[in-house]
């Protein structure tokens, strides 16, 4: 899309003259940029069953086999080694430890009109066990946190292909005329893994794909208007420095990162005015503040960040990231998952009930997982679990999915994938398709190479988990 303004000299501007043409200018170009990123009104490949996609990304690695992948086996097989019936399947790759196999310190209850069981350790999450569709079969080769989270988030461990929210916004445009469209919120405390920036990076689209990193607790970085600046004075610096780059631009013809910037002024002046409102919780009556855990220490940063995730879907947000660092049990497994647990369960569960009672659930679509799941095994002795990429689970909610099943299946002590194989690619597939986008159709020209959201390894979208 290209933009060209009236000529509006400096020394015109700053004398106040040209002030109504150069807002008028402004005000035109951020509501074209805002009706469609890609430039083109795009629309859907096909009915979207979710307007929105939130995802509650728990980095570290979730044991598949101390949440929502119950064996009994482990019981019975407890400190003898792997069985060779399994231990030949088991894939050759760093930290696949075949002995000393380790039980599960929860329960497993069945939850629901389905049945479902689901661990003990997450009792909040399982009061929905109907409107969960269970992925025990994801799978890849990644055993290593930084290149694994790459993988789950880009499809490949080099880091180096769009995120599956930058795929989402330049499939589909923006939402919203004041807010970001892709927005991932880190948590972080002290020991936690770090973030991998490709996991909201754009990869080889054009740079204004990415995500908006935010802080739950601060907001939008640098977005505050300073003191004494108006709305109206803002507008007059703005179309200044608009017009100067708009005229450098055109010097240089196409500049991913020029381009990015452009917009970045242009959403900086919406995000001012909108984005304070958004992370205004203390609008929220006190009992959905207390719903999401934000009365208790231990539950008020991921309370407030899926609360404000709710917000956001409200305001027309169509990608939301949720990162959850810590869950990493290479020590004490039990203490460390009773703890993530404890930071995390209560407000996911609120996030699904908030959205279910505002009639919202139904076109937003809720993702949980991590970069890998854990080993049956002990490791060392430390009661703890080792990276294991070969087999783990996920679950969606909402934005179509049929809730109360199970999809894939794990062999009898949840080492490796023995029905229906999901790759992570075909987990984005999935998410795309909730969106209306058909992976295979949605193509960007990459140095003459056609690339689609799956790449070259391809794979398609988990149909059967929708209704």
């Amino acid at each position: 899309m290209n933009h060209t303004s009236p000529t509006l000299s400096r020394r015109a501007f700053a004398a106040g003259s040209g002030f109504a043409i150069g807002t008028l200018a402004l005000r035109s170009l951020l509501a074209e940029e805002s009706a469609g990123s890609t430039g083109d009104a795009p629309r859907p490949h096909h009915p979207p069953t979710a307007r929105s996609v939130i995802v509650l990304f728990m980095a570290g690695g979730p044991s598949q086999v101390d949440t929502f992948d119950p064996k009994p086996e482990l019981a019975k097989l407890a400190g003898k080694d792997v069985p060779e019936s399994i231990a030949r399947n088991v894939p050759k790759i760093k930290r696949a430890g075949l002995k000393n196999l380790m039980a599960s310190h929860w329960d497993f209850h069945p939850r629901g009109e389905c049945g479902m069981p689901i661990s003990t350790l997450l009792p909040e999450t399982a009061k929905f066990a109907d409107d969960l569709c269970v992925i025990r079969s994801m799978t890849h080769r990644n055993p290593v946190h930084g290149p694994g989270e790459c993988v789950a988030l880009t499809g490949t461990g080099a880091g180096d292909r769009p995120s599956v929210g930058a795929w989402s916004v330049y499939g589909l445009g923006s939402a919203s005329q004041e807010l970001p469209s892709f927005i991932a919120m880190n948590l972080m405390t002290a020991g936690m893994q770090y973030p991998q920036a490709a996991g909201w990076g754009p990869g080889f689209l054009p740079s204004r794909f990415q995500g908006t990193v935010v802080e739950p607790a601060r907001g939008i970085h640098d977005v505050d208007m300073p003191d004494g600046v108006g709305n109206a004075r803002r507008l007059r610096e703005l179309a200044v420095i608009q017009q100067l780059n708009r005229h450098f631009l055109e010097s240089v013809e196409q500049h991913s990162e020029l381009e990015a910037r452009i917009r970045s002024y242009e959403m900086a002046f919406r995000m001012q005015t909108a984005a304070p409102e958004l992370f205004n919780v203390g609008q929220e009556s006190q009992q959905t503040q207390r719903m999401y855990g934000l009365d208790a220490d231990q539950t008020k940063t991921v309370g407030r960040a899926c609360l404000l995730a709710r917000r956001m879907v409200e305001r027309g947000v169509r990608f939301i990231q949720i990162r959850v660092g810590g869950w990493d049990a290479h020590g004490n497994i039990k203490g460390n998952h009773t703890n993530m647990a404890g930071r995390t369960d209560r407000p996911i569960a609120a996030l699904i009930a908030d959205l279910k009672q505002r009639g919202l659930l139904d076109s937003t679509l809720l993702v949980w997982g991590g970069e890998f799941g854990r080993t049956p095994t002990m490791e060392g002795r430390a009661k703890g679990r080792d990276h294991s990429p070969a087999a783990y689970s996920v679950w969606l909610a909402g934005g179509g999915v049929r809730g109360g099943q199970i999809i894939g299946q794990t062999d009898p002590i949840g080492y490796t994938v023995t029905e229906r194989p999901v790759k992570p690619v075909e987990l984005h597939a999935t998410m795309l398709h909730a969106l209306g986008i058909d992976s295979d159709r949605l193509v960007y020209d990459h140095h003459g190479l056609l690339e689609t959201p799956v790449g070259v390894t391809g794979g398609q979208p988990v149909l059967e988990a929708f209704a």
